[in-house]
């Protein structure tokens, strides 16, 4: 995405039916605002995983981490189950 941001998907999240790239918002072009031209959206798991600003999409064998996975956050994002942080930095927040 734009400014360097990346973030991680497992293909099986990426190819849900509730998953999409979004050009267009209520008829009109995605504008920047928004994350437009390109914005993922991926409903089910953390904000962090909808990137705005979509300019590639690369399929790659291993999994490597995105912007946020990187700074501690979790490599999933399931909401549901509070996939919030990485083990790691959950553990230290916990001590905290």
């Amino acid at each position: 995405a734009a400014g360097g941001f990346t973030t991680n998907l497992p293909l099986k999240d990426f190819l849900r039916e509730d998953v999409i790239l979004a050009m267009v918002k209520d008829g009109d072009v995605l504008e920047a605002e928004h994350g437009g031209p390109v914005r993922l959206i991926v409903p089910h798991l953390y904000f962090w995983k909808s990137a705005k600003w979509v300019t590639g999409i690369e399929f790659v064998e291993k999994d490597q981490p995105g912007f946020w996975e990187k700074a501690g956050y979790h490599n999933h994002g399931d909401p549901w189950i509070e996939e919030r942080f990485s083990p790691e930095r959950a553990r230290q927040k916990n001590k905290a």
